[in-house]
């Protein structure tokens, strides 16, 4: 979220009384405030004008202006009705509106007032906008150039997340003029940023008028994820689901880089270009696929087909882009179907991997000028031959391009648009967009929710997940009886994953009442703002006029009913007591665009104790089976401290390995990693979730347990028991078991796996033990006669937190006689480790 304020407050001999800001954030909306109170202090009647600059994707929601006690408040309405309604009174000063500039991510807000001197002039603005994640940060920037010295300058920046605050950070972008000045309190769940320097603090120097403040002020933050099944949050009867996991390896990408060399290149957008690309090559592994189309007139392709990213390939690529000379026209249709072909061969040919991401990166800086130069036709074109397997990112560079045509293609297929300036730091802002789609983690995502408990659900299908970003979902929940909301996540990676999580539907409504600066209104405010800007989306892509009129009048009732003011809506200012109108409008700028697309063999403790002489070297032990090429081992933890002059041992660890399938499995407490070769993905007993790997299925089900099978013959689940935190001996631990008709081969061995094919055992002459509870007895077993004693173990399987009491014998001496060989021989080097023969 950007605000910037940029000589606020316009006219001579007036006096600035206060500026402020304040931004309310809540779970990642933002309601954002900014007041000033002025004094036309000169002999004469003069304009005063107050300017606001606000993010391009913000929708103002509300402007009052009280001049000499007369109050003007605003209000929303159809852009035509406003108008209309304006016309009819010439307002005292003159229109307030919304002005394009050349500015990264701004609209101007202004507004003037003809007064008398003496007059007071009190101003307030309010405008809303969504929280847009980037390279895993959030970002609130505040430009404050109020042009003069402010008695009463603040900024207050309120931050509120259900979930808890990852970190907050405030860069020094103001200069070291401030330093310290910026304070920042934080608790888990809320943070509160205030800037407020002194009059004496704002002076450039100790005796100077002239003001410090001209800058960036900037808050950055990010939020806790407990688990990747994402955050669902519920409030006033709408539901917020956002969705950013991390931990998983990122999928190889197929990309094919369209550069415009026309005659408008040359120079800096040339350089600024060929230094970005450098930078963007040497990111490539050799698990990625590449080629170059360089177009002007001509098309020029470095390689016809796709070429891994390795050293070699990469440094040739660097070496033919270092040489291009930008000359003549600009064939862009025929240069991304050159790019969409290259792309559909290696598809075709089956040259890559089925699961990589595929993409098309254009850069130009202007509109066609040679072959196809109608946009609609190009746009026509480009869908026709497109798959949904590839997706197409536009870089407009300059504004000598249609953003509006770039932002509608790379929409209409499945990518993004960004404009890029024309400047000194344009590399750096082409890095930084790559940057963000340099890593996909996710293909094929959807979000769903169980029939007839939601309705109005914004977009819910989405095609790729960037590391780094966030996906939302919103929309409004039924009254079904239950006071619970679940979702279910479904997507695809080097493996295919559902994921579930859920949501009380009263807890955070109830959480939000004893907040002082949260935002209530939240979730119903953030499911339009949404909607609005994904018909908004709809509309610029509308086939016909019959559709696009339909779109318009749903975002216009949206629009109205919530109070934003849209390309298609104004707000309307009345004074209360008489016939004066401003009208804040909207307008559309055709070339910079208008709105961003939006069992039962057991093994717990009885086994623990079988190996108790070994309890504190942390040693591997194996339960193996050699059947397909699967081990799974275990590693021991031990207690806290001693109890009775003895420390208990538990299992920490269990690793479940096909060798195989080339997959692994490791369980502890705190998480759960899948490694498929190369390709590492971590997840949290926090959430619900099911993964499909290369012929190993996991379940994990929400703090209780996770079951591995393997090629739909061998199972295995691991139970996760958790213990108070504060407990002065125990450790959170886990529990194994396996399923009767796991099919194993007759090789298969270890600890447990021994007796996968049960031996003969007697038990007999049984007999009082030294505790009256626990009989003794000799058992007869592999030839050998053992002292065995009565005791039980706990099946936590259908009960997890009593247990069910099952009888069993202790064999004593760490197993001797009972096992194969000796238990030492059942210690591994390692987790990935096999048993050697015995």
């Amino acid at each position: 979220v950007r605000l910037s304020i940029f000589i606020v407050i316009r006219g001579s001999d007036i006096t600035v009384k206060s500026y402020t800001v304040e931004s309310r954030i809540t779970a990642r909306f933002a309601h954002t405030t900014v007041k000033s109170s002025v004094v036309n202090s000169g002999p004469n009647a003069q304009s005063i004008g107050f300017n606001v600059q606000i993010p391009k994707r913000a929708f103002i929601t509300n402007f009052t202006m009280n001049v000499n006690g007369i109050t003007f408040i605003g209000s929303v309405k159809e852009k035509t009705v406003a108008r209309n309604l304006y016309a009819q009174a010439r307002a005292r000063g003159k229109a307030a509106g919304i002005v394009r500039t050349n500015s990264q991510d701004m609209e101007t807000f202004k507004t003037e007032v003809h007064v008398p001197p003496g007059s007071k002039v009190e101003f307030e603005l309010h405008y809303q906008e969504m929280m847009q994640r980037k390279l895993g940060t959030y970002t609130h920037t505040l430009h404050i150039q109020p042009g003069r010295l402010v008695p009463q300058l603040q900024v207050d920046v309120y931050i509120f997340e259900p979930k808890g605050i990852k970190f907050v950070k405030t860069p020094s972008t103001l200069g070291e003029h401030f330093a310290g000045l910026t304070k920042v309190t934080q608790t888990k769940e809320k943070a509160h940023v205030v800037f407020k320097p002194t009059l004496q603090q704002q002076r450039k120097c100790d005796n100077c008028t002239e003001s410090a403040v001209d800058g960036a002020f900037t808050v950055q933050y990010d939020v806790e994820r407990e688990t990747n099944a994402g955050e669902l949050q519920v409030s006033d009867g709408h539901f917020v689901q956002f969705f950013a996991p991390s931990d998983l390896t990122p999928l190889s990408k197929n990309i094919v880089f369209v550069i415009d060399v026309s005659g408008s290149m040359w120079g800096l957008k040339m350089k600024q270009t060929v230094e970005a690309m450098k930078t963007i090559l040497d990111d490539l592994t050799m698990d990625d696929y590449f080629s170059v189309i360089d177009f002007n007139h001509n098309i020029r392709c470095w390689s016809e087909e796709l070429v891994p990213g390795t050293s070699i390939n990469v440094r040739e690529a660097k070496k033919y882009i270092q040489n291009i000379k930008p000359n003549g026209g600009t064939n862009i249709n025929e240069a991304l179907l050159k790019a969409v072909r290259i792309l559909l061969k290696a598809l075709d040919q089956g040259l890559i991997d089925q699961r990589s991401v595929s993409m098309i990166i254009l850069v130009s800086d202007g509109d066609p000028t040679v072959g196809e130069i109608k946009l609609s036709a190009i746009q026509k074109n480009v869908k026709r031959e497109m798959r949904e397997e590839i997706s197409l990112f536009s870089l407009g560079i300059g504004f000598d391009v249609d953003f509006d045509f770039l932002e509608r293609i790379a929409m209409e297929n499945r990518g993004l648009a960004q404009r890029i300036f024309a400047n000194h730091d344009a590399s750096e802002q082409l890095k930084l967009f790559y940057s963000r789609v340099s890593s996909p983690l996710l293909r094929k995502i959807t979000i769903q929710f169980p029939e007839d408990s939601v309705s109005d659900v914004t977009r819910n299908h989405f095609d790729k997940f960037f590391s780094g970003s966030e996906l939302v979902v919103a929309g409004k929940v039924k009254s079904v009886g239950s006071n619970m909301l679940q979702s279910f996540t479904t997507a695809s990676a080097t493996m295919d994953l559902t994921l579930v999580t859920e949501a009380d539907l009263q807890e955070l409504d109830t959480l939000l009442s004893q907040q002082q600066h949260s935002f209530a209104g939240f979730a119903s405010r953030m499911w339009a703002y949404i909607t609005i800007n994904q018909l908004l989306a709809e509309r610029s892509l509308a086939p016909t006029a019959a559709k696009k009129r339909k779109i318009t009048q749903r975002i216009m009732t949206l629009a109205v009913e919530h109070q934003f003011v849209t390309p298609l809506t104004a707000m309307l200012v009345e004074s209360q007591d008489g016939p004066e109108r401003l009208l804040a409008d909207s307008p559309k700028d055709p070339k910079q665009g208008c709105c961003p697309g939006i069992g039962t063999a057991r093994l717990t403790h009885s086994f623990i104790n079988l190996t108790h002489s070994h309890s504190g070297c942390f040693a591997y032990y194996s339960t193996h089976w050699v059947v397909y090429g699967i081990v799974i081992n275990g590693q021991l933890v031990g207690g806290k401290k001693m109890k009775n002059n003895k420390l208990n041992t538990y299992f920490g660890t269990i690793s479940i390995y096909s060798e195989d399938a080339g997959v692994k499995v490791v369980v502890r407490p705190s998480s759960i990693d899948l490694m498929e070769g190369k390709n590492n993905h971590s997840f949290s007993w926090a959430a619900t979730a099911k993964l499909n790997l290369n012929r190993v299925k996991v379940a994990i089900e929400k703090e209780h347990k996770i079951t591995v099978t393997i090629d739909d013959k061998i199972s295995a689940m691991v139970l996760l028991h958790r213990v108070w935190k504060k407990h002065p001996f125990n450790v959170d631990f886990l529990g194994f078991y396996t399923p009767n008709d796991n099919q194993y081969s007759s090789q298969v061995h270890g600890l447990i796996g021994q007796f996968v094919n049960e031996p003969e055992v007697k038990v007999f002459d049984m007999h009082e033990g030294t505790e009256p509870e626990k009989k003794q007895a000799t058992m007869e077993v592999k030839g050998n006669k053992l002292t065995v004693t009565r005791g039980w173990q706990k099946d936590y399987r259908n009960d997890k937190k009593h247990g069910s009491d099952v009888y069993c014998w202790f064999v004593h001496n760490s197993g001797k006689g009972f096992i194969d060989g000796h238990y030492s021989n059942y210690i591994v080097p390692d987790l990935n480790s096999f048993l050697p023969s015995l």
